[in-house]
């Protein structure tokens, strides 16, 4: 009697540890959160995706995978609910995807949203809102799975028509002809440094004596800007020849003005009595050789001698 009490008592401290684990676990794994229902629906494989599995907002954990089963409404679709957190901010234009846990195969729902509406996607236990499912990155590569390989087979067609026995054989000349270029080029070059070396050295060499020699002549040409300088500083001079150049021309202008207000005039004066006596001298030259006998009897007519008409004789004196 005394074992099966000990037994007794041994089986209850057990089944009450139990208890206590369990109601810790409960405890610790207790769900307080709120969360409400959304749809996707899609024609799209969702391989890899079971029931809890996690959905994500911009990468942070906001809820799960409600239940996985096909969609009464649209024939052939797919249907996943998904409980989400009440505090994320769900809009007209969230959209998910499908993702993939590295190389595990586990796929999550991830949710973004690109800002094209602001308007909040107001939630409905009854009716869940429907969330539009875009298609993931390996879905697409999936779906254009054909034209990449018929791509790789026209790539992999051209890399063999490039590779045939003519084009090696041409590539061969190629390179060939590529080594004959490269000798040439290295002959070149020893050529090249051959004419440096015997001919730009000297040249090179003749550089400093040459900027020498142009050092000195801009010495000198200083030199003769200074001398320039000092010369047209003396001509500005107060009584520099400038100066005094002016003084003349100024004293010749007024030489000039008082010759053409008392010279000229006299001059002119002195060419009008000439002119005149000249006319007068002229006038009697021609009346001396008209009348030569002017010269004795004057410029008056003579009376009219015995024999020439109008002769009167004179009468006879008294007795």
């Amino acid at each position: 009697m005394e074992n099966k009490s000990h037994a007794l008592a041994a089986g209850a401290f057990v089944f009450g540890m139990l208890a206590v684990v369990v109601a810790l676990v409960l405890w610790f794994t207790r769900d307080n959160t709120v969360r409400n229902l959304y749809e996707l629906s899609t024609r799209d494989p969702v391989s890899g995706l079971q029931p809890q599995a996690a959905v994500r907002y911009r990468g942070i954990m906001v809820g799960k995978v409600a239940s996985i089963d096909f969609d009464p409404e649209h024939r052939g679709n797919v249907r996943v609910r998904l409980a989400i957190d009440e505090r994320v901010p769900l809009t007209k234009s969230t959209f998910a995807s499908l993702s993939y846990q590295g190389v595990t195969g586990l796929a999550f729902v991830a949710l973004d949203d690109k800002g094209e509406s602001q308007e909040p996607l107001l939630p409905d236990n009854d009716d869940p809102p429907q969330i539009p499912l875009r298609p993931s990155m390996f879905s697409q590569l999936q779906g254009k799975g054909e034209a990449i390989l018929g791509q790789v087979e026209e790539a992999t067609r051209r890399a063999n028509a490039l590779l045939s026995d003519q084009n090696q054989q041409r590539i061969a000349q190629a390179l060939e002809s590529i080594a004959k270029v490269a000798a040439q080029t290295e002959s070149l070059t020893r050529s090249l440094d051959q004419t440096l070396k015997t001919r730009v050295d000297p040249a090179l060499a003749s550089i400093p004596p040459l900027a020498q020699s142009v050092r000195g002549t801009a010495q000198d040409f200083g030199q003769a800007a200074q001398s320039l300088n000092a010369t047209l500083q003396r001509l500005n001079a107060e009584d520099g020849a400038l100066a005094r150049l002016g003084s003349g021309t100024a004293a010749l202008q007024q030489t000039l003005e008082s010759v053409n207000a008392t010279t000229l005039p006299r001059l002119n004066r002195a060419a009008d009595d000439t002119s005149l006596a000249a006319r007068r001298i002229g006038r009697v030259a021609d009346t001396i050789a008209d009348s030569p006998q002017s010269l004795i009897y004057g410029t008056g007519v003579p009376a009219p001698g015995p024999g020439e008409p109008g002769f009167v004789a004179p009468a006879a004196a008294g007795r």
